[in-house]
């Protein structure tokens, strides 16, 4: 186990590897095993491809509502408790899925992991909003999103050609991610109280479950942030879905078809810290997004038509700016004014629930195309991301924090 440095600034390095190692364990390696594992799980429960594209997209449908609702309840209870209860809940429903016998039982633990793995992310991020100084706290969202990155990898990399090969089917690997995800409870547990409690201080009351929402609700600029992500994250869902089948379709050998989705989340764990904190020396988090778009409808858009070292050329252009795309976007969402750490949790649960909705229809009417052209569901989702790509142009950058109860100098 990680032990913590004895200072309270110190202990922040800490919480942060935690929190990253979180991400990998509950949420990315569990959720990116399945598109390479969709080979042997549609055999062995005898699946469609389009059935195999709405059960990726059935795992972001609970998310729709836990997204906001971890969020909300991130910010009345604290990140910490929220984190225990996803660990232990959401591990043991990752691993639930192993034991589906059909397509009904796979949709029901898929979604029943959505419903409890969801919240993590979020309040991931919150803790970073109250362990670090603004200044730090892109860098912060960029390792936690690096953390990200490094299970996406690691799950898409190793779970079909090392993992289940040495377990003994698709079954035993996603037991065994849910287990190390349970197991996360204990140092979580064992953390220190945050420096700040949840930015509340007697200028800053805390308000109601309600009144939190009403308010996070009636910024604009929520909504932008919203359309943005739930083109752009349903493009990358959609496209990572696919990926490993299109490629197998188009008589790639498996290992270079889930290699091609390794290189994917390889080129995004490099990037991410680089892009967090290019961002916080520029000072402009919406320049970034608006490059990163670019990239990511560039390297989608030209999967359609690529072959051989194109396809790697692609995967390499879209896969660098995903991770890093995410932390400067969360990032942005705390950085709005009027929300800061103290309404986190909710700001980023209220946009995220556009990102499940993306996550949920890319994927089937994508796959659905396939039937026309192999190529054709990389076009639909390049023009899913170029509606994101509107949303982030209106969106308006602000540069003013909301105060929370100055949580550098309490932090030391």
């Amino acid at each position: 186990m990680i032990q913590p440095e004895s200072s309270p600034t110190g202990y922040r390095w800490y919480i942060l590897i935690l929190a990253a190692l979180t991400n990998t364990l509950v949420v990315a390696i569990p959720s990116m095993c399945l598109p390479v594992l969709f080979k042997e799980i549609g055999a062995d429960l005898n699946l469609t491809l389009v059935e195999l594209g709405v059960i990726w997209g059935l795992g972001s449908l609970p998310g729709i509502v836990t997204v906001l609702l971890g969020g909300v309840i991130g910010d009345q209870l604290g990140p910490k408790r929220v984190l225990i209860a996803a660990c232990f809940l959401g591990g043991l429903a990752g691993a639930l899925r192993g034991f589906a016998v059909d397509l009904p039982t796979l949709a029901v633990t898929v979604v029943l992991y959505g419903f409890l793995g969801s919240v993590v992310p979020m309040n991931a991020l919150k803790t970073c909003g109250l362990w670090f100084p603004r200044h730090q706290l892109g860098m912060a969202a960029g390792v936690v999103s690096m953390g990200m990155a490094l299970g996406f990898m690691l799950g898409s990399m190793l779970s079909a050609t090392v993992m289940s090969p040495w377990l003994g089917g698709w079954r035993p690997v996603v037991v065994l991610y849910g287990m190390l995800g349970m197991a996360l409870v204990i140092p979580w547990y064992f953390t220190r109280p945050a420096p700040v409690a949840a930015g509340v201080s007697a200028g800053n009351p805390r308000k109601s479950f309600r009144q939190t929402l009403l308010y996070v609700a009636r910024i604009k600029k929520m909504w932008l942030m919203g359309l943005a992500i739930f083109g752009i994250g349903g493009c990358i869902q959609g496209a990572l879905g696919y990926l490993p089948l299109y490629l197998r379709g188009q008589g790639w050998p498996e290992a270079s078809a889930d290699g091609a989705l390794s290189l994917f989340h390889l080129m995004s764990m490099i990037f991410v810290v680089p892009i967090a904190m290019w961002s916080d020396r520029l000072g402009s988090r919406k320049r970034i997004l608006l490059l990163a778009a670019l990239l990511v409808i560039t390297g989608v858009s030209l999967l359609s038509v690529a072959s051989g070292g194109a396809v790697w050329a692609a995967v390499s252009v879209a896969g660098l700016v995903r991770d890093g795309f995410m932390a400067v976007f969360l990032t942005m969402i705390i950085e709005t004014e009027g929300i800061g750490a103290l309404y986190a949790g909710t700001a980023t649960g209220l946009v995220m629930v556009f990102s499940g909705l993306g996550n949920v229809l890319a994927p089937p009417i994508g796959n659905s195309l396939a039937t026309t052209s192999p190529g054709l569901p990389f076009l639909l989702w390049a023009a899913l991301a170029l509606l994101g790509l509107v949303g982030l142009w209106a969106a308006q950058e602000s540069n003013v924090v909301a105060p929370v109860a100055q949580p550098s100098r309490q932090a030391g």
